[in-house]
């Protein structure tokens, strides 16, 4: 094969995808559906069976190898068409009287659309899944390690409330497992036709072919050798809606996959510096500024989501056609695979090695004393949600949350103190909150002392978290 570059940028290129999505192999699977019809044709005595004799291995090799570059050239100075292309190209390589059965009794799109979805099923299979496997393996070993591991969680981009590590890892984990489970769902449910001109298997009916099948039909028994469940009923083309929704599960991952770009490219940040890329010995992390540590594989991922959530658009503009059927969409179609390619390039970025072959989610530190001192930034304040929830529990009489908000935050800013030290303060000149702070439970007052204990169930939701994702990956 000698055209391999993929669809899309040339610049992401992941390898695992060429052999599915290579240039001089789009025709691939679209000849594995000639093939097969021309084994039912024979199964059931439409071709004489000398004739099926002639129908080799080698002959079968070399019609899954022609080169699209090939089909292309016959079709602009010939054919104007590419099915018939490809149809010329097969009758050039058989070169005997069972030529004459090629795309019989086919239309175009019985091979390119079931050859798609065979394509998007391979895609899946064969580079997909591995790749996610080993991404949620990883990242669940990251999320085991930090699972108690402090750090105050963000909401608007301020301080919040005391978290760990591996819970904000473990909401990142959560939704890869998900959307792994809809893409695996989807990749099931993608369907082929063999169902003619405009989808009534008029030629199958009318020339009776599936009487000759016994109890399935024609279509039933060619998509059988494919491994593919027929479409319920379709026009020329197929439903869109199967293919749609896979292509739509593999946009909700490459999202998923770009919220991990975004929280670290945010939690690598000078000020911040919780999390951190690896940087190898030859790395350069700027053009001029020698000091610099880019999060170049956090923003690929991010940026990766930009370009594929551009490209869905393109399948939604094909959800509709005239009649049902028009080449309008045949164009925009060819484009749908950069969505996959896209997907398993951000899987790639997380699962490149350097030169120990250390895989870069396992590169990827936490830096805890960072973590640390960024929670003690906030730690005089930040447990005003259990103060003011202890406040109204005790029986006191205002609104605790005023309270706390307009008069002791101010007052723990002004002498850097604990928020509950400011209670205390303001009860001491204060009876009646005095008797309210009084009847406090001591185990809470304890706690009200202690942000560091104040983090609900996160160590917990993300150990369950860890070991639902490990169930899955045994799943599949």
């Amino acid at each position: 094969m000698g055209n391999l570059i993929l669809p899309g940028n040339p610049r992401y290129q992941p390898k695992k995808m060429i052999d599915v999505f290579g240039y001089d192999y789009l025709y691939t699977k679209a000849a594995c559906v000639e093939i097969a019809t021309l084994q039912v044709l024979g199964e059931i005595g439409v071709i004489p069976e000398t004739e099926m004799g002639e129908l080799t291995l080698d002959i079968i090799q070399k019609l899954q190898q022609i080169p699209t570059t090939k089909v292309d050239t016959i079709e602009r100075e010939i054919t104007h068409h590419d099915v018939r292309a490809w149809v010329r190209v097969a009758q050039e390589i058989i070169q005997v009287k069972i030529k004459r059965w090629v795309h019989i009794p086919l239309t175009s799109y019985d091979p390119l659309d079931t050859g798609r979805s065979l394509q998007f099923c391979e895609a899946y299979t064969s580079a997909l899944c591995p790749s996610i496997k080993e991404v949620v393996l990883l990242l669940s070993d990251l999320t085991e390690k930090f699972a108690d591991q402090l750090q105050v969680a963000r909401t608007h981009g301020q301080h919040a409330l005391p978290i760990t590590v591996g819970f904000w890892l473990a909401t990142i984990l959560n939704r890869v497992v998900y959307n792994w489970e809809k893409i695996n769902f989807f990749s099931a449910a993608l369907e082929g036709k063999i169902s003619g001109a405009v989808g009534a298997h008029n030629a199958q009916i009318g020339l009776g072919f599936n009487k000759l099948c016994g109890k399935k039909t024609f279509e039933a028994r060619v998509l059988e050798k494919l491994g593919l469940n027929p479409a319920k009923i379709s026009t020329q083309i197929l439903p869109p809606e199967p293919l749609a929704y896979f292509l739509f599960s593999c946009c909700m991952l490459s999202a998923t996959l770009a919220q991990l770009g975004r929280d670290c490219r945010h939690l690598m940040r000078s000020e911040i510096a919780e999390v951190a890329e690896s940087f190898e010995a030859d790395q350069v992390g700027s053009s001029t500024m020698g000091q610099k540590r880019n999060p170049i594989n956090f923003e690929n991922l991010e940026g990766m989501w930009i370009k594929t959530k551009n490209e869905f658009g393109k399948v939604l503009d094909t959800m509709i056609s005239e009649h049902q059927r028009d080449l309008t969409g045949s164009s925009v179609m060819r484009d749908f695979p950069i969505i996959v390619i896209n997907l398993q390039k951000q899987l790639d970025t997380l699962l490149k090695k350097n030169k120990a072959g250390v895989p870069f989610m396992r590169r990827i530190t936490i830096n805890k004393g960072a973590c640390q001192k960024n929670l003690d930034i906030s730690a005089n304040l930040i447990l005003a949600e259990p103060l003011y929830i202890a406040l109204q529990m005790a029986g006191y009489q205002g609104d605790a949350h005023e309270l706390v908000n307009r008069k002791l935050v101010p007052l723990a800013k002004e002498k850097n103190i604990l928020l509950v030290k400011a209670l205390e303060q303001s009860a001491e000149n204060d009876p009646d909150l005095h008797s309210v702070v009084s009847t406090i439970p001591e185990e809470i007052w304890d706690l009200l002392h202690q942000p560091e204990k104040y983090t609900g169930d996160a160590k917990e939701k993300a150990l369950e978290t860890v070991e639902y994702a490990r169930d899955r990956i045994a799943d599949f």
